[in-house]
């Protein structure tokens, strides 16, 4: 069973950037399709992002243009680079496999953006 961890979270003003990490212990996962999801106080548990078995990505509307997944060739880590942050983006962020339940149950990692 693959475990993951989520690194990288920080807090930074309206417009910078950050590369949050998602690595994989016990086992790869180059057999799932991984996502990035994030939740912020009192909202739901947010879809962001996903990329394929064959490293092909996909995107919400909300980061389109802004975030960029990709990962390593070992399929140990995956990566999203965030840029041009807003302060909407504040929330704990979360790796999770696309086909397991409460992707916003583990710990994450927070990333706060200041106006």
């Amino acid at each position: 069973e693959v475990q993951l961890v989520e690194s990288g979270g920080d807090s930074v003003q309206a417009g910078g950037s950050l590369r949050l990490t998602c690595t994989a212990s016990g086992s790869t996962f180059d057999t799932f399709i991984m996502g990035w999801y994030r939740q912020a106080p009192g909202n739901e548990c947010e879809f962001l992002s996903s990329i394929s078995r064959t490293g092909t990505p996909y995107y919400m509307a909300s980061v389109k243009g802004r975030f960029t997944t990709s990962r390593d060739n070992a399929w140990t880590t995956m990566y999203l680079q965030m840029n041009s942050l807003k302060p909407e983006d504040t929330a704990v962020y979360h790796c999770a496999r696309l086909d397991r339940k409460g992707p916003c149950a583990g710990q994450g990692t927070q990333v706060t953006v200041s106006s």
